[in-house]
């Protein structure tokens, strides 16, 4: 059993969960990072896996999914959330924001962060979902950071199904990377930010493309730091004496989403299932 320390101004018990939430899989990438950084911290995860990918939704339906989502997670009284997806969080984080009373956390400005400090030369490519890349939220964060960077974004639509169906290096894959992103080698790059929390397991062929001189920055670990500095502040470390019990969700296939989970994460996990209404996409 765990011991239930309470924090004294908020009344959350620090030992409950930081709840993530993505479209499918991808999320799983600031997962990872959010185990290694706090091995202590209890995992709650929901992967939208049913009504994947987001990019091409409009964005009030991610807003209603979001907050669906939210809403199921909040049961679990999470000590903070996660929106570990760059499309709900480039239109819907504010929005969550303004509804729950525990910090929300996005990915996109840990990855601006992540990308101005890496930029030796002020030339900085994002590439993401459509929804992303429309937002214009990664450019409108760069510039906030550093006003004279050069910021070149390009929208990927076939990298999510690929990932969510766990085709990761087939030729297929391989092929699609690169008709994807060979147009971005005209342009003098030394950092690539993967705008899409599923595009780390490409990250092998994207770098073939791109070459040495390319960096690719996720912003899983420098969202995993922003959770811990939070955490930090606002007193809600956990202090668990045993290995926590993660819990994972999906609303579609929960065998795949197992087996791509427990490859990535490289532990055993339970998934449970949730029905969902599905609306296919442009319904």
């Amino acid at each position: 059993m765990f011991r239930h320390h309470l924090h004294e101004e908020s009344g959350v018990p620090v030992n409950h969960s930081i709840a993530l939430l993505d479209s499918g899989v991808g999320g799983l990438t600031v997962v990872k990072e959010v185990m290694r950084q706090l091995p202590r911290e209890q995992v709650l995860y929901f992967g939208d896996t049913a009504r994947t990918p987001y990019g091409p939704r409009p964005a009030e339906e991610v807003i209603r999914f979001t907050r669906e989502i939210v809403d199921f997670l909040s049961q679990y009284q999470p000590k903070m959330i996660v929106i570990a997806c760059n499309t709900a969080t480039a239109v819907a984080l504010e929005d969550i924001r303004s509804r729950v009373s525990i910090p929300v956390v996005g990915v996109i400005n840990p990855g601006a962060r992540a990308a101005i400090g890496r930029t030796k030369t002020g030339h900085v490519g994002v590439i993401g979902t459509i929804g992303t890349i429309k937002s214009g939220a990664y450019e409108q964060a760069l510039r906030r950071l550093s006003p004279r960077v050069e910021v070149v974004s390009k929208a990927c639509p076939p990298f999510v199904p690929l990932v969510e169906a766990g085709n990761f290096h087939s030729e297929e894959t391989r092929r699609t990377v690169f008709g994807c992103l060979e147009p971005l080698k005209q342009y003098p790059l030394d950092c690539l930010i993967l705008g899409c929390t599923h595009y780390p397991f490409l990250i092998d062929t994207i770098s073939e493309v791109m070459g040495p001189n390319v960096a690719l920055l996720n912003s899983a670990e420098e969202t995993a730091r922003e959770v811990s500095t939070i955490l930090h502040e606002n007193n809600l470390l956990a202090h668990n004496d045993e290995a926590p019990a993660h819990q994972f969700f999906c609303s579609g296939d929960s065998k795949k989403f197992q087996e791509i989970a427990q490859d990535w994460l490289g532990i055993p996990i339970c998934v449970k299932p949730v029905g969902w209404h599905v609306p296919h996409i442009g319904a």
